[in-house]
């Protein structure tokens, strides 16, 4: 025969750190608890980035997923994945004042390299 295990109703041991804090108080220690929770991934997310997310960048940008993975590659290879495809692209457009497009397709043909990395403080 099966034995049915009870839970051992603990619940107002839990709660008597808490069982005196108004509405309002409960809500903000709510949220301080919730951001502490949440803050590491912010961190982690603001600091760290991949291929796959700097591919969707750049196909919001208007580019294709060909075109997309080509520049991604380059940023890759340049060893600029940290400072985020897009934001290479957009660099480019900004020095060069063309458009974005234009800017995402020279650099998948070997152009303005040199430049980007030096705009960005790394040696090649």
């Amino acid at each position: 025969m099966e034995k049915l295990m009870t839970r051992q109703d603990d619940f107002e041991d839990r709660r008597k750190h808490l069982k005196d804090l108004s509405d309002e108080e409960l809500k903000i220690r709510f949220w301080d608890l919730a951001n502490q929770v949440v803050e590491p991934l912010i961190k982690l997310a603001k600091g760290h980035t991949t291929p796959a997310i700097e591919r969707s960048v750049l196909l919001r940008m208007g580019f294709s997923s060909i075109e997309a993975k080509a520049i991604v590659d380059r940023v890759v290879d340049y060893g600029l994945i940290g400072k985020g495809a897009g934001h290479v692209v957009y660099k480019v457009a900004k020095m060069k004042n063309v458009s974005i497009r234009e800017a995402g397709l020279s650099l998948i043909e070997g152009n303005y390299w040199d430049e980007v990395l030096s705009s960005f403080g790394v040696m090649k």
